[in-house]
């Protein structure tokens, strides 16, 4: 897996971002188990809680598309600091993403890889909710 290759489409979608409030643009890539990239930007909205991250963006381009399984994902902004998902974002993932890598990028093409469970320690996740089904 070559996680520069990801980040870098990630930095190549950001540029569709609609940031116009924040100015904090920010790119997705998010890579599925057959090799398909899914890639979001933020879509900002006057109504804020109408705003729309990246990672979501990204993640439910694939979903809607059918895709469950996935392999990493790659997220970027130009900052000094390596570009976080938020908590909402972090949930979504954790739903699908137990077990993927999180390439956290930032300005210059820096990165740092981590696991959704250092980002979302002590997760809420599906079992909580299940009695003896299994959903995939």
């Amino acid at each position: 897996m070559d996680f520069a290759v990801l980040l870098g489409q990630a930095r190549e979608t950001r540029a569709n971002a609609y940031a116009p409030y924040s100015g904090f643009a920010v790119g997705a890539a998010l890579l599925t188990e057959d090799g398909t990239v899914f890639t979001g930007c933020n879509i900002e909205n006057a109504s804020y809680g109408l705003t729309v991250c990246a990672e979501r963006v990204a993640m439910l381009k694939a979903v809607s598309e059918g895709h469950r399984r996935f392999r990493a994902m790659a997220i970027t902004a130009e900052g000094e600091d390596y570009c976080l998902p938020c908590g909402a974002c972090r949930q979504l993932m954790i739903e699908f993403m137990t077990d993927v890598p999180v390439v956290l990028g930032k300005a210059g093409g820096e990165f740092r890889v981590v696991g959704i469970q250092e980002l979302l320690p002590m997760a809420f996740l599906g079992k909580e909710l299940m009695k003896g089904e299994q959903y995939e």
